[in-house]
């Protein structure tokens, strides 16, 4: 990975701090620590209660119909075995 002098020397000062022997060491233990909060971030969709209320009534509503959209996302979920049955 290519960086510019001030971001390496900052890195590389930091690395030191926490006692890692190597950069290498230092970029692999920020992505453990900082990968699995930014994944659920990206994963994890949060609601109100007032929000969960009004997506739990759109669904019990039988009157609606699913958009194509709707349609072609629960069709690619269900081939990546996704989608519960």
């Amino acid at each position: 990975m290519r960086v510019d002098l001030e971001t390496k020397q900052m890195a590389e000062r930091a690395s030191a701090a926490l006692g890692c022997s190597s950069l290498t060491e230092y970029i692999t233990r920020l992505i453990r620590e900082n990968s699995p909060e930014i994944i659920q971030q990206q994963t994890d969709i949060k609601l109100s209660n007032q929000q969960f209320e009004h997506f739990i009534g759109l669904c019990e509503d039988v009157t609606l119909k699913p958009s194509n959209k709707i349609l072609t996302a629960a069709k690619r979920l269900d081939n990546d075995g996704l989608m519960l049955k």
